[in-house]
């Protein structure tokens, strides 16, 4: 049912939350698994304290996160991007045909005022493929 799984990951407490959710999916489907981790543009003239903007930490975050599933008996592909983090994890699911994308959710969307910003609800409706949100 689900050939190929997309899990985007960054470093917060709601992606490593997601990790079990995954495991149990692809153990059970027998799927593809794609680690994704977006470095982000950072706007020009603003220093920024946002770990994800260095190559280095996503890159060493996505090793990390290969070995976790690999403990789990899960051979995990590993792709870093750059971009804005919904855009990019919707044309990456799109580029390797992903049958669902596991992510988890922050609460920002619970809020008028969230919605807009939230990374999450705009994979939701820009996603080609079903979206597993894990709370």
């Amino acid at each position: 049912m689900f050939k190929t799984v997309l899990f985007p990951i960054d470093q917060s407490r709601e992606t490593r939350e997601a990790a079990d959710v995954v495991t149990n999916v692809v153990k059970k489907y027998s799927s593809r698994l794609v680690l994704l981790s977006v470095v982000e543009e950072p706007p020009p003239d603003a220093p920024s304290a946002d770990p994800m903007v260095s190559p280095e930490v996503v890159a060493k975050l996505l090793e990390n996160a290969q070995s976790l599933f690999s403990g789990q008996g899960i051979q995990a592909e590993i792709m870093e991007r750059q971009g804005k983090p919904a855009f990019t994890i919707c044309d990456v699911a799109d580029e390797i045909g992903a049958d669902l994308i596991i992510m988890g959710c922050r609460g920002l969307g619970l809020t008028n005022e969230g919605a807009d910003d939230s990374v999450t609800t705009r994979v939701i409706n820009l996603s080609p493929c079903p979206v597993l949100i894990v709370p």
